[in-house]
């Protein structure tokens, strides 16, 4: 849920991360049958999924739900924190040009993981930090970064290393959204700031 300094930007633009639609996404992300697959969660899946596109090497990226209890959720459903969903997304990219270990970095250098069930204004367990991995190798990865940040910060990560099981496509309108309305308030106040701060971090994975 979003906090209530952000309810009047939300209110003036019909648009609004709260909103939800019942159509399923569809994707030509098949199409890529040699990209490799990660999934994150880290707030907003508006948000993520703009930070991951921006990277070099990512081919496509689909927000979705992953880490609940129940299949095929609805946007209403993973909201209202009780299907155990987070906001998530399915990053293909080609490890000829991006490895696994930078989209970790990526995933930890554009959001708080100290912060539990909250990313900036979004408040909520769908909005949790978690890495999702496919395999001993990735775990490996995850948790090394995860024991380096702990080690400089002396803070205790929140974010949740769990195997990846299934991933659900968000509604169509969820999809690219940054790009299909830019002038969104939500995105204009949390989604562009939070993407240029993450450019400034890494300029050098940037397309």
């Amino acid at each position: 849920m979003k906090l209530f300094l952000f309810i009047f930007l939300i209110l003036s633009n019909p648009i609004s991360c709260a909103q939800d639609y019942s159509s399923k996404s569809k994707t030509d992300a098949e199409k890529l049958p040699d990209a490799s697959i990660a999934y994150f969660a880290s707030g907003c899946f508006w948000c993520v999924e703009a930070i991951f596109e921006s990277v070099l090497g990512v081919e496509e990226v689909i927000s979705g739900y992953a880490g609940g209890i129940i299949e095929n959720p609805t946007y209403a459903q993973v909201s209202s924190g009780q299907t155990k969903h987070a906001e998530a997304v399915k990053i293909y990219y080609n490890p000829k040009i991006v490895s696994y270990s930078t989209l970790v970095e990526v995933f930890f250098n554009s959001h708080n993981p100290f912060t539990l069930n909250r990313q900036g204004p979004d408040i909520g367990p769908q909005y949790r930090s978690i890495a999702f991995y496919n395999n001993h190798n990735e775990k490996r990865i995850i948790q090394l970064k995860i024991d380096q940040i702990f080690k400089s910060k002396k803070d205790s990560v929140t974010t949740e290393l769990v195997p990846f099981k299934v991933f659900y496509a968000a509604e169509n309108y969820h999809q690219d959204f940054k790009k299909k309305h830019p002038n969104n308030s939500y995105v204009t106040a949390v989604s562009l700031p939070r993407l240029n701060a993450f450019k400034k971090k890494m300029p050098n994975v940037l397309k």
